[in-house]
């Protein structure tokens, strides 16, 4: 048996994609968010967003770049809403305490990056 596992290293302990600030933890591999230990749930679209962003800090991000990597689809004239729509969302389910900072910043009439 463990060399069948040898060959699946996704089913080892490898190390996961982890992002950890003072209270947001992210683990790519479990597509879990937790802010001060809570679990958060997030929708698929969310989490995906979210896991751009976070996993490219500092980077700017546009509204075609997001539409085009997150929803694979190009951007048009309601794109900007959709994804206006979802940060809003992501951004209140992510300030369940007020001393969570806001790590989604806006670029104003560019996209979004994420700040730590």
């Amino acid at each position: 048996m463990e060399e069948q596992n040898a060959n699946h290293s996704w089913i080892n302990n490898d190390p996961l994609t982890i992002v950890e600030t003072e209270f947001l933890h992210f683990c790519l591999e479990y597509r879990l968010v937790e802010v001060a230990g809570q679990e958060i749930e997030l929708t698929a679209k969310e989490f995906d967003i979210l896991a751009l962003l976070i996993l490219n800090p500092h980077r700017v991000f546009t509204y075609e770049m997001i539409m085009d990597i997150v929803w694979n689809e190009e951007c048009n004239k309601y794109s900007r809403k959709a994804i206006n729509n979802h940060i809003s969302n992501l951004r209140k389910k992510l300030k369940t305490i007020p001393e969570m900072p806001d790590y989604i910043k806006s670029v104003h009439s560019v996209g979004y990056k994420f700040e730590m």
